[in-house]
């Protein structure tokens, strides 16, 4: 089943709309932070769901039979990757030292994907995330990671996308992804932008308020790769 234009990719938190937020995505459930349960059991339905590594623990847990398992068994618990190795899915196993995360690995056999929702990114080890925020945002496919804390998306070279907020945030920040990103507008925050240059030396858009009586808001940008961040408490 695919979400229509004007459904967008909907979280338990927020919609996404636009242009490359149309399609069924796929979910890649990762080794950080787990998410919340019942956070987990109100996504959308999804084409696929791939597990990386520790991801595949959250599987177990929420009774979720993967259709792709990868990594390289260093964090999943023993018992559990023998579980994974009996669902009659393929597992594809790699050596611990490797150049590429788990993750980033599972991302590599996910370029089909229309979209891709990846949670169990955050709370974990910052490098991790550091490099799976990065190569997400130079992915070809659109990638959104968020659980019922965080959300980062991102938005690219002239397009735009709005967010309709079901639970108010507590903050939303906008992170350049490359050295520079100009043309930007942000709308119903506190502080919103017209044309502005954000720069990637000195991000400065960060903590911006969505206004108490609005519940969308849209960021468009004329050049470069901006992440969306929206945190709630």
């Amino acid at each position: 089943m695919h979400n229509s234009a004007a459904q967008g990719i909907a979280l338990p938190q927020l919609t996404i709309y636009g242009e490359n937020y149309t399609d069924t995505p796929w979910l890649l459930i990762t080794g950080g932070r787990a998410p919340d349960a019942s956070w987990l059991s109100k996504l959308p339905p999804t084409e696929k769901t791939y597990a990386a590594d520790h991801g595949l623990d959250t599987c177990h847990r929420q009774n979720i039979i993967p259709d792709y398992i990868l990594g390289d068994g260093d964090s999943a618990a023993p018992a559990t990757w023998n579980w994974g190795k009996s669902l009659g899915v393929p597992v594809e196993e790699f050596p611990i030292a490797k150049d590429l995360t788990d993750t980033q690995l599972a991302l590599t056999k996910m370029e089909k994907a229309p979209a891709i929702i990846i949670t169990g990114a955050f709370g974990g080890r910052f490098d991790h995330l550091y490099s799976l925020l990065f190569s997400c945002a130079h992915q070809q496919t659109p990638c959104l990671l968020s659980d019922e804390q965080e959300t980062v998306l991102f938005v690219k070279d002239n397009e735009e996308i709005t967010l309709h907020f079901h639970q108010h945030p507590h903050a939303i920040s906008l992170l350049p992804f490359t050295a520079a990103c100009t043309g930007v507008n942000i709308n119903n925050v506190r502080w919103p932008l017209t044309g502005a240059a954000l720069t990637q030396a000195f991000p400065n858009a960060v903590s911006n308020e969505l206004l108490p009586d609005q519940s969308k808001l849209t960021v468009s940008i004329e050049q470069g790769i901006l992440g969306i961040y929206c945190h709630w408490q």
